[in-house]
């Protein structure tokens, strides 16, 4: 199975760049787009949009994760499925860290 987050929901991640050291994806989804559980490596991921996001891990355990335009943070390599539940499109730039 291939759980990479471009090619299980191709819709939300596009490749901005992509070199031996990093990889660069927009993440783009409207009110109610949905990505299945994928996974990501350790990553920095900067909000363009304020948003409201249902993070559900691979265990489950579900989290409601409200992102503030601007706001740039730090993500330990992680395996989830994402829902937009906010009312605009969710819009960041994930690096991702080979």
């Amino acid at each position: 199975m291939n759980d990479d987050a471009v090619s299980v929901a191709p819709e939300v991640y596009k490749v901005l760049f992509e070199n031996d050291r990093v990889r660069v994806l927009e993440v783009r989804a409207d009110p109610g787009g949905t990505s299945p559980m994928h996974t990501h490596p350790d990553s920095v991921i900067h909000a363009l949009s304020d948003a409201t996001l249902i993070v559900t891990s691979q265990q489950g355990e579900a989290r409601t994760a409200e992102v503030t335009a601007g706001a740039t943070w730090w993500a330990a390599e992680t395996t989830h499925s994402v829902e937009n539940v906010g009312t605009g499109e969710v819009h960041l730039i994930r690096i991702e860290l080979k």
